[in-house]
């Protein structure tokens, strides 16, 4: 099993595969409009513009499980990317990460590749995962992480 495995619905409302990114390196993020680290969004953008033509994408799950900050619907959590950051990588439905309805994508991430102290609960927004090109997990990173700071590890994915 791997993240090919799973699907999830995107921000338009389709049913999206994973398997569709097959042989691309995924950063894959949870995701909050009113959040410290939502300017996140803008470093997020820069790694998806300089590597998206080399196999690499963003997949942004907005959640709203840490401090209530993303209380919109899909429009306007669609429509606040855009004008603010002018996001261009895939943008999923609402999902939670914790809990009994955590997302089956965010169950097999986290069961993965544990956080810190071995733990598998997401702390708050802005938790990147990355996944090689077979769909393997092989990294967390905590939402302090700065999304350009991981560059050299994509890059090693990459090669």
């Amino acid at each position: 099993m791997n993240i090919y495995d799973f699907s999830a619905k995107d921000n338009l409302g389709f049913q999206k595969s994973i398997s569709d990114y097959k042989g691309k390196v995924l950063l894959i993020v949870n995701t909050a409009s009113n959040c410290g680290f939502t300017p996140q969004y803008k470093e997020l953008q820069e790694l998806y513009e300089k590597y998206k033509e080399k196999d690499f994408e963003v997949l942004a799950f907005p959640c709203n499980q840490f401090g209530n900050q993303e209380q919109g619907d899909n429009e306007s959590i669609r429509s606040f990317c855009k004008l603010n950051y002018n996001i261009s990588f895939k943008i999923f439905d609402k999902v939670e990460v914790n809990g009994v309805n955590t997302h089956p994508v965010f169950k097999y991430l986290k069961s993965n590749v544990k956080g810190i102290l071995n733990t598998e609960d997401i702390k708050w927004n802005f938790t990147k995962f990355l996944v090689d090109k077979n769909g393997e997990v092989v990294k967390r990173y905590a939402p302090i992480k700065k999304p350009l700071s991981i560059s050299k590890d994509i890059e090693k994915l990459m090669s």
